[in-house]
């Protein structure tokens, strides 16, 4: 399988799929598309016509493409169920499926005030009050999933919540908002995950830059 992923300092979206891939240990050729550049989108055509030039896609040999985060999270835990990309519990899986979809949906304020770059540092800066209720909110989210399934992530082990959740991670890092303490080591403990410190360690070492604003929220 091929993931086509935009730059990794920059590029939330393709943050978490990648991340799924790493971590579960499952094949795959990344794709490294710079965002933003003159020949983006053709790039992105002539390896998936059928992506509409979106990112990050999922090209599989038999014919299958698939693009958008989530969609690409529940492809990879249908193809490979051996892995509990969701929980295996169904009340658990209910709820790491809605808290991924709130995710993926909302959270605007945190986008359009603190976009995910990973080389920089913003401490304390655009925490308007609306990006700071998306913040509160999250931290609660957090804190209920640990409190409930005990832990070190969401829903006890690594799965698709925890990489719908990792760019938010990532921009904490950069912005360093107040957060409850639960929430805070939850930050160090994703952070240092092997396959989210590979994505921070290629971030560091990409040049290609852009201007100041979430690019792929």
């Amino acid at each position: 399988m091929k993931l086509l992923i935009g730059d990794k300092n920059y590029s939330s979206w393709s943050m978490r799929p990648w991340l799924l891939f790493k971590h579960f240990g499952i094949p795959f050729e990344e794709v490294l598309i710079h965002l933003r550049e003159a020949g983006t989108k053709a790039a992105i055509l002539s390896h998936a016509p059928a992506s509409a030039g979106k990112m990050p896609t999922l090209v599989a040999g038999d014919g299958l493409v698939v693009w958008d985060s989530l969609a690409i999270a529940e492809t990879l835990a249908e193809r490979f169920p051996q892995h509990a990309l969701w929980p295996r519990d169904p009340v658990a899986r209910g709820l790491a499926r809605s808290v991924s979809a709130e995710m993926h949906s909302g959270f605007g304020a945190l986008r359009s005030n603190m976009w995910m770059n990973i080389r920089a540092s913003f401490p304390g800066k655009n925490a308007t009050p609306e990006a700071l209720a998306d913040i509160a909110r999250i931290d609660a989210i957090w804190r209920e999933c640990l409190d409930t399934y005990g832990g070190p992530f969401l829903f006890g082990e690594f799965g698709i919540a925890d990489a719908m959740y990792a760019p938010v991670v990532m921009r904490f890092n950069t912005w360093q908002p107040a957060l409850s303490e639960a929430a805070a080591a939850y930050v160090r403990r994703v952070t240092a995950l092997p396959a989210v410190k590979a994505w921070i360690d290629d971030a560091l070492r990409e040049t290609h830059t852009l201007p100041d604003q979430d690019v792929c929220p």
